[in-house]
């Protein structure tokens, strides 16, 4: 097996998503993706990126992870914290065969590990150890016809699942899932408001459908409220922090 992957930027930030939202993290973003949803906000990964050995990419990791809890520049005594979260996301990393064995490899250094993967590929073969976080593409994506519904049966209470939302007939759709399939009592379900994107894309993405009805993301929040869902309303907190950057947050 080729143990090198394709990497766009490995960066260290805030978690922006998932119920890890907030944590400081160390960022893995892969490069290449088989989807164009309209509403992608990382389309400059779908570029190649830089080749790097999994050694490589531990290496870095560890680099960013530190050691030990500086406070006014010294060594503050009995604190020797070293960052645990790493998240593997892309594009997406599903697509490159030795993001297995690096989640595996990440694990095995004593990480908590997230994965982040657009729900059209097989999540079996993923370490037991990692929290998956498996999205489930509305209709504005105009992927939705590449769900792979089989996921849905092995996923475990540690993993997430994502419905990204640009349009009230999006969160329609997603509502229908939620209670046709009981996703809230498999694990925690995010319903992430889609910000419309508002540079032009670096690759050709899906159109926005034009008979769907954007929605604003307190429009989302209201929705999940008046139907009393059992979901976690979602906001890319990283772009609350650092609106004017693109990569590196």
């Amino acid at each position: 097996m080729n143990l090198a992957l394709s990497i766009t930027e490995i960066f260290y930030s805030v978690q922006g998503e998932s119920t890890f939202m907030g944590l400081p993290c160390i960022m893995i973003r892969l490069a290449g993706c088989d989807m164009r949803c309209s509403y992608c906000d990382t389309t400059y990964a779908h570029q190649p990126g830089r080749l790097l050995s999994v050694e490589e990419i531990i290496a870095e990791v560890e680099t960013l992870a530190g050691s030990k809890f500086y406070c006014n520049g010294r060594i503050a005594g009995k604190y020797h914290m070293r960052l645990p979260l790493v998240e593997v996301t892309g594009g997406e990393p599903l697509l490159q065969p030795a993001t297995l064995p690096l989640l595996t490899m990440l694990c095995d250094h004593g990480y908590t590990v997230l994965l982040e993967t657009n729900g059209a590929h097989d999540i079996t073969l993923v370490d037991p150890r990692v929290h998956r976080i498996v999205d489930l593409k509305c209709p504005s994506s105009g992927e939705c016809n590449r769900n792979r519904l089989e996921n849905i049966s092995k996923l475990e209470p540690r993993d997430e699942i994502k419905f990204v939302i640009a349009s009230r007939e999006d969160y329609e759709w997603a509502r229908e899932m939620l209670f046709k399939h009981e996703l809230f009592r498999i694990c925690p379900v995010l319903f992430s408001w889609a910000e419309p994107v508002t540079s032009p894309p670096k690759v050709k993405l899906n159109p926005f459908p034009a008979h769907h009805h954007r929605i604003t993301r307190s429009d989302l929040a209201e929705l999940i409220l008046r139907d009393r869902l059992p979901v976690h309303f979602q906001i890319q907190l990283h772009k609350l922090i650092w609106p004017e950057i693109e990569r590196g947050v």
